[in-house]
């Protein structure tokens, strides 16, 4: 399973990175927004400082809400870095603009996915990556992890080749059932991925190597 970190910060990308387990980032406008990042030339210039830091797929996120909107603002995100991979909601206007952009040669990433029924058009159109919401899920009392599991299953029943990015992770146990249940890839904060590393028993071996060393 690949990890993408979810953030637009740059410190925590090179932080990630020097992990030496980053796949990839993931970003949208309120991770840009909490930043100070805004405004078209900005966010523009702010993605390609991410491809610059990560030798991977960076999901870059449309605003426009109608079809040209996507398709022109798609075109521009594509042609800052070869990384890219435009991100786009799941709605009837979205699954139209990753149909043609996947004709195009365009990578895509279907955003805000909260149904199996969503998941299959996503991929009946084309999209590189499905991104289904964990967490949000979970808020609202759905399982958002079975989610996961049945998108997995439809898309190897089907031989569907788009890749299942989990999203919304909130914290280590979402990544470990994620793994579990088959997704491609899970976006996560950095502290989600910084919790990975430790474990009480880790601790508390490594106080008693210390411990013995010097008796």
């Amino acid at each position: 399973m690949k990890f993408f970190l979810d953030t637009a910060n740059l410190q925590e990308i090179t932080e990630a990175r020097s992990y030496g387990i980053l796949d990839g980032v993931t970003t949208n406008p309120s991770l840009m927004a909490k930043e100070g990042i805004r405004g078209k030339k900005a966010i523009l210039a702010h993605y390609l400082a991410i491809c610059n830091l990560v030798d991977g797929d960076i999901s870059a996120e449309v605003l426009a809400l109608d079809y040209k909107g996507m398709l022109d603002e798609a075109h521009e995100l594509a042609d800052l870095h070869s990384n890219i991979v435009v991100k786009i909601p799941c709605t009837m206007e979205g699954i139209q603009a990753i149909n043609t952009l996947t004709q195009e040669g365009i990578s895509t990433n279907c955003t805000l996915v909260f149904s199996l029924g969503q998941a299959l058009l996503a991929a009946k159109a084309g999209a590189t990556y499905v991104s289904p919401f964990v967490g949000r899920l979970d808020d609202i009392c759905e399982d958002g992890i079975s989610l996961v599991a049945s998108i997995v299953e439809c898309y190897d029943t089907y031989g569907f080749n788009t890749e299942v990015l989990a999203a919304s992770i909130r914290h280590p146990q979402h990544v470990v059932r994620c793994l579990e249940v088959g997704a491609d890839v899970a976006t996560c904060p950095l502290s989600v991925i910084q919790s990975l590393f430790r474990h009480p028993l880790t601790d508390s071996g490594l106080a008693k190597f210390i411990a013995d060393s010097l008796k």
